[in-house]
């Protein structure tokens, strides 16, 4: 039976077209933060299954590549759980990881830290448009800084990424976990319904506010907590500024530096950036990873329709690994999302050197063949792209095929010179 040609369901192969694009937003990723102090780690793709679903990746935790132990290890007779026959996972996010080596390398490190780290990560999700189970993420974080200085770097850092990849008018959208909480702590809801309450309410961009309302109360919430939490929503609507009408309204549900700091995110961001994109403030924001402490923060692209990126404040997560809790805040680009829109607009790579092409017909004489390098090679340092390749019987569609690749210029040498 012959071998499968397709990659497995769920991943891709990339061709030259797109890796060059891959390549060219790599570049500009890289530059981008480097000037805002950030410096590249690399972490294994593989980590200990204990940090993986340790309860701080969410739904995540569910998705995990799990590896079988190797060896001696595994004893399928005697197994009488999955822990008895799994000791590593797949990296489903790059923060867990990233947290880990903090823990690892801490006295290594200035303080703060400001990482970047990008690389393949994984997930046995369904695989749909813009989603594979293999995909590059792309983190910025900022370790050991408490104040909201880190927020606002990760934010402009961002988007002056994303304003240099050429995308205006997208939207950062934000909010703080604690907001969330003051909010439904004032509604009469319990700590333990949170979690619930806030999984309705990251629907409301689909269903609305009645369907909030509606699955609330299917949901067995009592009416009067219900109204009082959809009220702050309609008051928001109605208020010129909703977080200073939250700060009214919640009083001692909420500190006030909470509402204060991040109205200070969000001016310092508007008067400081340098892309084209609008920064709201939005209360019905969410985001499902368990971990996060304080401010949260998404990029909306219109032409998307959807999520292209986000992150916030994970305060309590390094003190899993080390018991000291340090102050932690990042920001993950969706990478795989930002190339298939480039893809989709016709994206070209800027300053592109120019593309020549060198066909050989066969049987070309040893001497003419090191002439014929020789020529490219002078080329090449005048700064030129220059593919040496032997001439194929069907040149036309050769050409074509090099067209597509970018080659303008084609420069035939033949064995017999008067050809």
């Amino acid at each position: 039976m012959a071998l499968s040609k397709k990659p497995v369901t769920g991943m891709k192969d990339i061709l030259p077209e797109e890796m060059q694009i891959r390549d060219y937003v790599i570049s500009v990723i890289k530059e981008t933060y480097g000037e805002f102090g950030f410096t590249s780690i690399e972490t294994p793709c593989v980590e200990n299954i204990e940090n993986l679903s340790s309860k701080q990746g969410g739904e995540n935790e569910k998705l995990i590549f799990k590896i079988l132990k190797r060896g001696e290890k595994l004893n399928l007779e005697k197994a009488e759980s999955e822990k008895d026959l799994v000791d590593g996972g797949l990296r489903y996010d790059l923060t867990v990881p990233l947290v880990r080596f903090y823990a690892n390398h801490a006295n290594e490190l200035p303080s703060p830290f400001k990482a970047l780290q990008m690389g393949n990560v994984w997930r046995a999700d369904r695989p749909q448009r813009g989603r594979y189970r293999q995909f590059m993420q792309c983190d910025i974080d900022i370790l050991g800084e408490s104040s909201n200085l880190a927020e606002i770097e990760l934010i402009l850092a961002t988007t002056t990424t994303l304003g240099r990849l050429g995308f205006r008018n997208f939207q950062i959208r934000i909010n703080d976990r604690r907001i969330l909480k003051a909010m439904a702590a004032y509604s009469g809801f319990g700590e333990e319904d949170y979690d619930s309450v806030f999984i309705t309410l990251d629907k409301m961009d689909k269903i609305g506010l009645g369907g909030v309302e509606a699955e609330l109360l299917v949901n067995g919430f009592a009416k009067e907590s219900v109204d009082k939490y959809l009220s702050l929503f309609k008051g928001m609507e109605e208020a010129e500024n909703s977080l200073a009408f939250l700060g009214g309204e919640l009083g001692g549900f909420l500190e006030e530096e909470v509402r204060t700091g991040l109205q200070e995110i969000m001016d310092s961001v508007q008067t400081t950036k340098s892309a084209d994109f609008e920064l709201i403030f939005d209360p019905t924001l969410v985001r499902g990873m368990s971990y996060y402490t304080g401010t949260i923060f998404e990029v909306s692209m219109p032409e998307l329709g959807a999520s292209c990126g986000g992150g916030g404040r994970y305060d309590k997560m390094v003190g899993r690994f080390t018991g000291n809790d340090v102050p932690a805040c990042g920001f993950s680009i969706g990478f795989e999302r930002i190339i298939l829109l480039l893809l989709e607009n016709g994206f070209q790579v800027p300053g592109q050197p120019e593309k020549v092409a060198y066909l050989l017909e066969k049987g070309l004489p040893g001497q003419e063949l090191c002439k014929v390098i020789a020529k490219a090679q002078e080329e090449r340092k005048e700064g030129r792209q220059v593919l040496v390749v032997r001439m194929n019987k069907n040149k036309k569609f050769q050409k074509e095929q090099l067209t597509k690749e970018g080659y303008t210029n084609f420069q035939e040498f033949y064995k017999n010179p008067l050809k």
